[in-house]
């Protein structure tokens, strides 16, 4: 008699980027093991039919556990994020280890592997924040720290503390092109977010709904062109991250016209929010919307539902970035309402991702289940190094599946499971959420009830991006 699977999922309609087809799933140790018609028995089965199939999200643009200025905290360590990210189908994370000014790149990766050692409940790998490019950073640290597997490194053109001069910027990218590394850029330009602000602050206009005005789309257009030229001075790839709107896109759409490698990802916040989630007036409830860039107009909603779409875009993230409203610690730093210039930047979207493009994308016809996959799962592991170990369902990848349950129900925050007091996407109607979920063969979130299995999830090492020329990659 043959040795039975651990698991067997019977009756699925497997979808991946390319394909749908209906088989049963075989799993052992973790991974995939067979596909195929009337398996042999597992020591666990579970029946699919009628319901889709997809491999388990890839976020890979996050923030957990971030170390922050002044009182405020992130509301979501490694334990409650990775939870939130599970029960919405996300079974890999790339959140930020971010280095602090006059800190060692090195240390601040050690201080973020500490943070997360033993509470994930599912994978994840870092992503570098270079905000110090000392010579020994650019020489030794950042070319080491690649070859260990952190293979890609965001990049800030704005926030004082946090952001690179163009030469910076510059020297970066060459590391990046020498060692076959990945940059993501925070594509606003400083300068002029910081001369509107002044202006609006001395003119008294502070509320949360100014914030969209210190920030228009045209300081993102010019310093997502600046960034186009940065790279292509350097020839070497880059991905800008958080597009928000048709000024941002065009830049992009034009360097790809001259054949420069410039991806893009984008993120829930610019297909279901609007400028007009941060207010009209002085409420300061709209602070749970200050995001960067910020949310744009319904117009601006359409054009980047035609990049999703049209393949303008490569990754879908949620730029999860969690706090509280209440308390002293978010969005009210000391429990005081500040002014916009004060709110931590930010939304919550981990857990709630998935099911708002599955919902809005494919049930509604505007994106194929292909497309959907494509985005959410196999396109963020190969973009970072971890496909085809994540990001796909095929023989040898980790068994990391999501079983859609479809049928209405409202997006409640009192039902998410991050440790974030609101959700921006309270009250909208959803066509298809998770119903059961999966890491490594392991079932984490089924029918409405979270299986926590902290330290279930390991630190990845990623290998060289997908978007990078394979000659570059020697």
């Amino acid at each position: 008699m043959s040795t039975p699977f651990d698991l067997v999922i019977r009756n699925a309609l497997v979808a991946t980027a390319s394909d749908s087809f209906h088989t049963d799933i075989g799993i052992s140790q973790g991974r995939i093991v067979q596909l195929g018609k009337q398996l042999n028995r597992g020591i666990e089965e579970i029946n699919a039919e009628g319901r889709v199939v997809t491999p388990g999200g890839v976020d890979a643009h996050c923030h957990l556990d971030e170390i922050t200025s002044g009182p405020v905290r992130m509301a979501d360590d490694f334990n409650t994020g990775t939870r939130a990210a599970v029960c919405g189908g996300t079974t890999t994370l790339i959140p930020f280890a971010a280095q602090q000014r006059g800190q060692s790149l090195r240390t601040a990766v050690e201080e973020y592997r500490q943070r997360a050692h033993g509470q994930a409940h599912v994978d994840y790998a870092f992503h570098l924040i270079v905000t110090d490019p000392t010579p020994e950073v650019l020489e030794h640290e950042l070319p080491e720290l690649i070859a260990e597997g952190f293979t890609s490194f965001k990049i800030y053109m704005t926030y004082d503390d946090m952001k690179l001069n163009d030469g910076q910027i510059l020297d970066v990218l060459s590391v990046a092109k020498q060692h076959g590394a990945l940059a993501m850029l925070h594509a606003e330009n400083a300068d002029c977010i910081q001369w509107l602000t002044r202006k609006l602050l001395a003119a008294g206009n502070t509320a949360p709904s100014f914030h969209a005005s210190s920030r228009p789309m045209l300081v993102e257009r010019e310093a997502t062109h600046r960034a186009i030229a940065l790279a292509e001075l350097i020839d070497t790839p880059i991905l800008i991250v958080h597009v928000s709107g048709k000024e941002a896109i065009e830049q992009i759409r034009w360097a790809r016209a001259l054949g420069l490698q410039v991806f893009a990802e984008t993120c829930p916040q610019y297909l279901f929010l609007t400028a007009e989630d941060l207010g009209t007036d002085n409420s300061y409830h709209g602070a749970r919307c200050v995001c960067s860039p910020p949310p744009r107009d319904t117009a601006n909603q359409e054009i980047v539902w035609n990049g999703i779409s049209d393949g303008l875009f490569t990754v879908f993230s949620s730029d999860h970035a969690p706090f509280r409203m209440d308390g002293t610690q978010g969005k009210r730093p000391d429990g005081r309402e500040v002014s916009f210039d004060r709110i931590p930047n930010g939304v919550p979207g981990l857990e709630t991702r998935m099911a708002l493009l599955y919902s809005a994308g494919v049930l509604e016809g505007r994106i194929s289940l292909q497309r959907f996959v494509e985005l959410t799962a196999t396109n963020p592991a190969k973009t970072y190094g971890l496909h085809p170990r994540k990001g796909t369902i095929a023989i040898g990848s980790d068994a990391d599946l999501v079983i859609w349950d479809e049928g209405l129900r409202t997006l409640r925050n009192d039902d998410l499971h991050h440790n974030v007091d609101y959700t921006p996407y309270e009250g909208m109607q959803l066509r298809a959420w998770p119903g059961l979920t999966l890491s490594k063969g392991l079932v984490l979130w089924r029918d409405g009830q979270f299986q926590p299995h902290p330290g279930h999830g390991s630190l990845l090492a990623c290998g060289p991006s997908s978007l990078i020329p394979t000659q570059r990659q020697a």
